[in-house]
């Protein structure tokens, strides 16, 4: 009879040490670090991301700015994706074809590696590192038939320190 009368007892106990055990464990958003937003920026007349290269910590977030009044995209080139943003292919509308605004993009990494990208309207790097053709929808050319050089970066994700 005593053992029926504990086993309700017992099973409130040990929900409440597991409740306090969760509650303790549980991240405090006082403590824990707020993500950072670093900047990518299309740089108008240039056709290029700068900077080129940057380097940040796990659980930051990157923002592409097109400052240009031509359209770009941030493609991911898996080959080389190690941070997440796998099969990314988004346009960053210009300038012209977004009321005067600059088109935006954030991604957010969240473990360490790194983010290789480019714009796919450009002349990208063949598997022998030469400027290679836009695919077959075209890309941005110039009256003498050339797509310019390789607009591309890199995003190097390290672990929070």
């Amino acid at each position: 009879m005593k053992s029926k009368l504990h086993r309700p007892a017992t099973i409130v106990i040990l929900g409440l040490a597991l409740l306090m055990f969760l509650v303790a464990a549980a991240p405090n958003p006082v403590t824990q670090p707020s993500r950072v937003i670093h900047n990518q920026v299309i740089v108008p007349e240039e056709d290029r991301f700068t900077p080129f290269a940057q380097t940040i910590q796990a659980g930051d977030a990157v923002r592409w700015v097109n400052m240009d009044t031509d359209d770009h995209t941030v493609v991911s080139l898996d080959a080389f994706n190690t941070a997440g943003n796998r099969h990314l292919d988004v346009v960053l509308k210009g300038t012209d074809n977004n009321g005067g605004q600059p088109g935006t993009l954030v991604l957010h990494f969240n473990h360490p590696g790194t983010f290789v990208y480019y714009c796919r309207f450009h002349s990208h790097l063949d598997e022998h590192s030469q400027p290679a053709a836009p695919g077959p929808d075209g890309g941005i050319q110039d009256p003498d038939g050339n797509f310019g050089t390789p607009m591309m970066g890199v995003i190097t994700v390290v672990p929070r320190g």
